[in-house]
């Protein structure tokens, strides 16, 4: 499945276009390359009837869901509600690396998100550009957090959006202390 445990290399992609251009994409640019080689090559040799993908990795359930199409795969694709902490922060195998005062640090991914919902619950189509900086600085009030992206999209095409509105998606990654962590969820 992996060719660096094979000793090989691999000089044949399944590539994505379309979807993988924003967020997780171009702050991780060929990291979706392998995600859609990896999960192809899993759908050839095992068939599934259903496979199960976390919306806490919303963009890359819509990019295995655009391939899985494209390429005909007849698998039913389920996205599996994120599940969240006590305080809201989405549960990651990346938690693991929190310790102390980085775990309660990290909780500005949640804290940004539900400002943006009461934001747009209180004003209706809200700028992009207001959500950004009620979310930047929110995450600047953590002094081991900084904010890779922000972004605002429609949740069925991954298209940005210039206003808020109830159904948007906002999505963004953080890094607290070394650890970089995403999170996502409808306004």
């Amino acid at each position: 499945m992996y060719p660096a445990q094979t000793g090989k290399r691999f000089s044949t992609f399944v590539v994505e276009e379309e979807l993988s251009r924003s967020m997780e994409g171009v702050s991780r640019p060929t990291h979706f390359r392998g995600v859609t080689t990896v999960v192809a090559k899993l759908f050839n040799l095992v068939l599934p009837e259903v496979a199960v993908f976390g919306e806490k990795d919303f963009q890359q359930a819509a990019i295995i869901r655009r391939m899985a199409r494209d390429l005909n795969f007849p698998v039913r694709l389920v996205v599996a509600p994120t599940f969240r902490e006590a305080d809201g922060l989405a549960m990651s195998s990346r938690n693991k690396y929190l310790k102390g005062d980085l775990r309660r640090q990290a909780v500005v991914l949640w804290r940004a998100i539900q400002q943006a919902r009461k934001t747009v619950r209180e004003r209706g189509r809200v700028p992009i550009r207001r959500l950004r900086e009620e979310a930047a600085k929110i995450v600047r009030a953590a002094p081991d957090a900084r904010l890779d992206y922000v972004e605002f999209f429609r949740p069925e095409t991954l298209e940005p959006v210039t206003r808020a509105a109830p159904g948007v998606r906002m999505a963004l990654a953080v890094f607290v202390g070394g650890t970089r962590l995403i999170d996502n969820a409808p306004l």
